[in-house]
């Protein structure tokens, strides 16, 4: 083991091309893994009204596979903490297309029970680019923490918000092959996920997890100064706040996100018109990434998660106030409202590594992101309800007010420091 990992003991400049190298296979398989997750938020809750007509339960796909996203975050953060970074994060892209592939099936077949089954294996894929965010971060420092996180998220732009836009396109292409147009953005979606999961297979070696987890373990061993990895102890409180933070911006995000299409499919917006909606949400969900991870580490992980609270609670109030066949309207809540999720998921991620150590990190990330993919789970099913019984100004007025309770957990969280 100590042979293993003398080279980045012994040369600081080797642990730092590693980190380096790290992030580039980070970055190049979350390219990928952005055109995957884009399917599913784009056109689920369409094609799941289409096969079975009534809006009621079009949050159903979205819920499923934001169901099937936490049961993955478990197990990926089991693998990654036992096997490392390399082994979890590829077998859940690699599921996640398997899934898509299944959903393809089941609207060729017009199978409901398959689309939901498929949908909650899909979900595998969306856990996959959520925690990938984490290995950038295993040989950064508490300084670079935010930031490496920031260039995981940044890179899934290009192709998050690519894979809305290609809606018609991919549409087009499938019903040139005879499936349902609604269905061809998961053709996209199955050779994204497994090329991402298979360019980290291939890359991503020596596994930076592992690494961490073994220079953390030498440190402990062979010297008794106190430093960053050995001093840092994990922070049960500092974990709950980090969690809270990301788990009220995800229910307010998929809670919103998921009705838009529909909203906007009532007030006579295209399948374009939606795909150019979600493709500006998802980029402001992953492209202001660089800026957020700067002010996170610059400013402080509490300061922005009032901002996030903040911002959410502005893209609710234009949401329900701005008129239905606005569609500047809607792309300015749905921008907002991707903004403000981006600010929480940095500002809470970082929470969340500086809170644990290499021994336990992964293992408690994917505890983590079990709660938030739960959390977005039970807004997305409660969305569509919600509107078919009241409207969707109502539902992004009670979303924007929940972002609200993000400021008390700010408090907490400087009481907590005191």
């Amino acid at each position: 083991m100590d042979e293993e990992i003398y080279p980045y003991i012994s040369s600081p400049e080797k642990l730092a091309g590693l980190y380096r190298k790290t992030l580039f296979i980070v970055v190049l398989s979350q390219i990928f893994g952005g055109a995957g997750l884009a399917a599913g938020i784009t056109v689920g809750a369409l094609l799941a009204l289409d096969m079975l007509g009534t809006d009621a339960y079009s949050g159903v796909p979205v819920a499923l596979f934001t169901l099937g996203s936490a049961g993955s975050a478990l197990v990926v953060g089991r693998l990654s903490q036992k096997f490392g970074r390399r082994s979890g994060l590829a077998t859940g892209f690699i599921t996640g297309g398997l899934g898509a592939i299944g959903v393809i099936l089941a609207a060729i077949t017009s199978n409901v029970p398959l689309l939901f089954a498929s949908f909650f294996i899909y979900g595998a894929g969306t856990a996959t680019n959520l925690q990938a965010r984490y290995a950038g971060t295993d040989l950064a420092n508490s300084k670079q923490r935010a930031t490496a996180v920031s260039i995981a998220l940044v890179s899934t732009t290009l192709g998050a918000v690519a894979g809305p836009n290609l809606v018609g396109v991919m549409g087009d292409f499938a019903t040139s092959m005879g499936i349902p147009p609604l269905a061809g953005p998961f053709i996209l979606a199955s050779a994204a996920f497994i090329t991402a999961g298979l360019i980290l297979l291939a890359f991503l070696r020596p596994d930076p997890f592992l690494i961490a987890k073994k220079l953390e373990e030498w440190n402990r061993r062979n010297t008794s100064d106190i430093s960053e990895t050995s001093s840092l102890q994990t922070s049960n409180k500092g974990v709950v706040i980090g969690a809270t933070v990301m788990i009220l911006t995800q229910v307010v995000m998929v809670a919103i996100m998921t009705m838009t299409p529909i909203h906007m499919g009532h007030h006579g917006h295209g399948l374009r018109q939606v795909g150019l909606v979600i493709g500006i949400h998802v980029g402001a969900m992953y492209l202001p990434s660089l800026v957020t991870g700067m002010l996170v580490d610059r400013v402080g992980r509490t300061a922005m998660a009032v901002v996030a609270g903040a911002t959410l609670l502005l893209s609710g109030l234009v949401a329900a106030f701005a008129p239905p066949g606005s569609l500047i309207g809607i792309i300015i809540a749905l921008a907002l409202l991707g903004l403000g999720w981006n600010l929480g998921l940095i500002s809470g991620t970082a929470t969340i590594i500086d809170s644990t150590t290499p021994s336990t990190r992964a293992k408690t990330q994917g505890s983590v992101d079990v709660l938030i993919a739960l959390s977005g789970a039970s807004g997305g099913a409660l969305s569509g309800m919600v509107v078919a019984n009241s409207s969707y100004a109502t539902l992004s007025l009670a979303g924007g007010f929940l972002a609200l309770l993000l400021v008390p957990v700010v408090i907490w969280s400087r009481k907590i420091a005191k």
